[in-house]
């Protein structure tokens, strides 16, 4: 079985996130204050299109990066995006975990859409836990 689901415009690239982690706001990481952000956005986008969505098979996760321009690295595109959108699924209990046992792999393709940046993210069952 597939499960989609679509996040409207960009997330920051790596470049942004550390210099983020490197700064201070408030007394903390401006780092932790830019995931929390996008988290909400990633979260909100699942949401909407998986409901109350929990898978219990390992997944394969595919991402689809339409970009506004060819500007960024797809290495920093990418990096973040993972953790982020991993991250979010967890919060929103579509799978369990993060690791190994749940996410079997993830592959990438990269476009330019420069009238309207998204990012696709397709999970595809795997199977049993045993892989």
């Amino acid at each position: 079985m597939q499960y989609r689901f679509v996040i409207k415009g960009k997330l920051p690239g790596l470049n942004e996130y550390l210099k983020a982690e490197r700064s201070f706001c408030r007394g903390h990481s401006c780092g932790n204050d830019m995931k929390q952000g996008y988290q909400m956005v990633i979260s909100n986008a699942i949401r909407a299109s998986l409901k109350r969505q929990a898978i219990k098979s390992p997944v394969m996760i595919h991402y689809s990066f339409y970009e506004p321009d060819r500007r960024r690295d797809l290495d920093n595109i990418a990096a973040v995006a993972h953790k982020f959108i991993q991250d979010a699924l967890v919060k929103c209990r579509v799978i369990e975990n993060d690791g190994w046992q749940y996410i079997v792999g993830f592959s990438d393709e990269f476009h330019v859409d420069k009238h309207n940046p998204r990012i696709e993210v397709t999970l595809i069952e795997a199977g049993g836990k045993d892989g």
